[in-house]
């Protein structure tokens, strides 16, 4: 059962060049040959893209420094995301960090939608969590906070779903990047129990 599945493997690839240093995931390991080459090929793809978005390729003189984080392993969910600081001159550099989220038996990706039962008001529900803990947390915000993206960025870590926002997107550079925990038992009601977050209901507790 997926539920009772152990940890994947992961081993650090590190890419250093004169620009460059760079950590990224590499899963191995799993029986499923096409699965786990699925999963690399993602993490790769997007590794390719975060460097592009920040001029890497284009800009001589941006530099990068790059790492991840595994935020969940267990019950054949494998959530991580990849962090990369860019530099090309002025006062700071830029941060970037983007998040997967696979089921491992099948190398599926999950977006945030994905996490919910089809057709539940999940932008509604999360946006409502979201701007409540904006106030209680007082954190400042650049504009009127109005709800989340279909797509926003998120990661699953203990059992919490955390959705989070880009440096500039909702607050001030200085702040960082805003994150916000949301407890299962919050969105209990619309999980889709096959997902991802269904899969880490049972585990509350333990």
């Amino acid at each position: 059962m997926a539920n009772m599945q152990l940890p994947v493997l992961v081993n650090t690839q590190r890419v250093k060049e004169p620009r460059l240093d760079l950590y990224y995931p590499v899963v191995h390991g799993l029986k499923n040959i096409a699965v786990q080459r699925r999963i690399n090929y993602a993490i790769q793809n997007l590794v390719k893209k975060m460097l592009s978005d920040q001029g890497y390729y284009s800009n001589p003189r941006t530099q990068v420094t790059a790492s991840y984080e595994v935020k969940t392993n267990e019950r054949g969910v494998l959530s991580l995301s990849l962090n990369n600081y860019a530099f090309a001159g002025g006062a700071h550099g830029m941060t970037i960090i983007k998040s997967l989220t696979f089921d491992v038996c099948t190398g599926r990706i999950y977006s945030l939608a994905d996490l919910f039962k089809p057709g539940s008001d999940y932008q509604k529900v999360l946006s409502a969590i979201i701007e409540k803990q904006i106030k209680e947390r007082e954190i400042p915000v650049i504009n009127e906070f109005t709800g989340i993206k279909p797509d926003q960025d998120y990661y699953i870590a203990d059992k919490v779903l955390v959705v989070y926002f880009q440096l500039y997107e909702l607050t001030p550079y200085a702040y960082g990047f805003p994150e916000f925990p949301i407890t299962m038992y919050q969105v209990e009601d619309i999980v889709d129990e096959n997902g991802p977050l269904g899969r880490m209901i049972p585990a509350i507790g333990i």
